[in-house]
């Protein structure tokens, strides 16, 4: 048991030693590759940069809007009754002017058949008094009066007229009709809501551009767009723009309009836009990871003969990597970008280029 003991423990010790001498030599290793990077006292960092070269980049903003019908109406009836007959089917087509329900008009067909008798009693009577007038037997304010009976009971016949035609209801527009809220027999009044027509042959887009931007929304020109659960894109027109910018958010509200033959846009859903504001030939983009944030902005720094120096700079668009640089760089200067937290102003750096 001893002899177990004695062993395990001379092994142990041989574990230590050799890690104690692997340390020491890589320490030696390590202070000799520092002595021979010290430059004027001062020790190089090892950094990594990027030459910067210009190139296309296209600037846009990423906003979210809605997506609406093109045409939606409630259909109501203008007049109360009996639902005679219902002629769709819910979530169905239906094209302009096809007839939907009937009301049920019994009696106003027996009131328009009232207003004709009288019609006819009092244009009888209108000609034989211009008949009596003409022999100077009745006086001109009769004649007027029996002339002007004769006027009412015809117009007496248009109103009903329109009040029959009131009670076929038909599509205002060709579309897809929701889920009916009445049946047949039910008793309707011009608050009941039939159901709901909607075209979505194309759909509009309601979005927000802040107001920095205002000047570059101009009408007719083209958006593009997805909605969640898709990755298809589509394009859209501006076709609309508000006067005004709304005081509480500081947006200008803009509607533009998508083909949707393909059905595969949904009103009421969440739209994700990109809205282009313009394209750079030669813009210049670093790394986001080289930027650092600082008070007044942010800044980078850039390799100049062995030494790193701060530049701030002005950011504009970005894209997953990269960040667009409005000012402070040029190009064909090489950014450091990564390993330059530590970094102050005129440190001598050794730079690898990526």
């Amino acid at each position: 048991m001893k002899r177990k003991t004695i062993i395990f423990l001379v092994l142990i010790g041989l574990g230590v030693g050799s890690l104690v001498l692997y340390r020491i030599t890589t320490n030696d290793k390590n202070d000799s590759e520092r002595a021979g990077n010290v430059a004027g006292g001062r020790i190089q960092t090892k950094v990594y940069g990027k030459v910067i070269k210009g190139k296309p980049f296209s600037d846009h903003l990423s906003l979210s809007g809605s997506i609406e019908p093109n045409e939606i109406v409630d259909i109501r009836p203008e007049i109360s009754g009996i639902v005679e007959a219902i002629s769709f089917s819910e979530g169905g087509r239906v094209s302009a002017g096809q007839v939907l329900i009937r009301i049920n008009d019994v009696e106003l067909r027996a009131e328009l058949s009232q207003a004709v008798t009288r019609n006819s009693l009092a244009g009888e009577n209108a000609r034989r008094a211009k008949l009596l007038l003409e022999k100077e037997a009745i006086s001109q304010e009769e004649y007027d009066i029996a002339s002007a009976d004769y006027r009412t009971a015809k117009a007496q016949i248009q109103v009903i007229e329109a009040q029959l035609a009131k009670t076929v209801i038909k599509a205002p527009f060709s579309g897809t009709i929701g889920l009916r809220n009445i049946s047949k027999g039910s008793y309707i009044t011009p608050t009941t809501s039939v159901a709901q027509l909607v075209n979505t042959d194309r759909v509009k887009v309601l979005f927000s551009i802040p107001e920095k931007y205002v000047q570059m929304v101009k009408n007719n020109s083209s958006i593009k767009l997805n909605i969640q659960g898709s990755r298809e894109d589509h394009t859209a027109m501006i076709y609309a723009i508000e006067p005004i910018v709304e005081s509480a958010t500081r947006t200008l509200q803009v509607k533009a309009i998508a083909d949707n033959s393909a059905q595969s846009l949904i009103p009421g859903t969440f739209a994700n836009i990109v809205f282009p504001l313009e394209t750079i030939e030669r813009g210049l983009l670093v790394p986001a990871e080289a930027l650092i944030p600082i008070q007044n902005g942010k800044k980078i720094f850039l390799l100049k003969n062995g030494k790193a120096f701060e530049s701030l700079v002005e950011t504009g668009a970005r894209t997953k990597e990269d960040v667009l640089i409005l000012s402070g760089i040029q190009e064909g200067d090489t950014v450091l970008t990564s390993g330059v937290m530590s970094l102050r102003d005129g440190s001598p750096v050794q730079v690898t280029l990526r």
